[in-house]
């Protein structure tokens, strides 16, 4: 029940319109995009929402979203399963584009807000999948490296796979980031793996 009212909440969520506390106030109406149920066992935690994301309200259903799906070895079904996967940004919302046309940052609204409340109800969560830099720095603290590709390198300082609950830090699925993966083989060779095997087992329970 305390789940559902906190949704309700999220879902009705203006702060980064109304009460900025960034320069500007976000540029369009808030559409915030979170998944999460009392059961989900896998939490795909990225940055926050994109333009395709803002205009359908589905998480991942993209190119990335296809590259994530076979990072994690899951069909589309899978993934879009609330009892078995949530998906809970850094940023609810779309935060717009920058003047090259990339995305902004996660409003800085966000976090604060709601990052503690939503983590505190995500029980039954023992996987998390941390993407990207801003979910890398709430989630791992001060106990990540320096850049992206260092913490990603060090994933297993991070994944302990007898804890109860499990973390993960990734790239992002980016096609962007087709060099980083292939400067990086070890990626694909030895994270993988061990994600793809977790995810199953997850994924599996019933």
């Amino acid at each position: 029940m305390s789940l559902d009212i906190l949704l309700d909440e999220i879902a009705r969520c203006r702060i980064c319109r109304d009460a900025p506390t960034q320069k500007s106030p976000l540029p369009h109406e808030p559409r915030p995009v979170v998944r999460l149920s009392a059961t989900s066992r896998i939490a795909i935690v990225g940055q926050a929402p994109g333009t395709r994301v803002h205009a359908s309200g589905v998480p991942f259903d993209d190119p990335s979203g296809d590259r994530l799906r076979d990072w994690m070895g899951v069909s589309r079904d899978e993934f879009y399963d609330l009892s078995r996967v949530a998906v809970i940004p850094m940023g609810f919302c779309f935060p717009g584009l920058d003047a090259k046309g990339g995305d902004l940052a996660p409003r800085k609204e966000c976090a604060p807000a709601w990052r503690e409340r939503v983590m505190a109800e995500a029980t039954g969560i023992s996987l998390t999948l941390v993407i990207g830099l801003y979910a890398q720095a709430w989630h791992l603290g001060k106990a990540r490296k320096r850049n992206l590709t260092e913490t990603v390198i060090a994933w297993r300082d991070f994944y302990d796979p007898d804890a109860p609950q499990r973390i993960l830090p990734l790239p992002h699925p980016s096609w962007r980031n087709n060099a980083w993966i292939r400067k990086n083989p070890w990626f694909e060779t030895e994270l993988l793996p061990v994600l793809r095997r977790d995810v199953r087992q997850q994924i599996s329970q019933t």
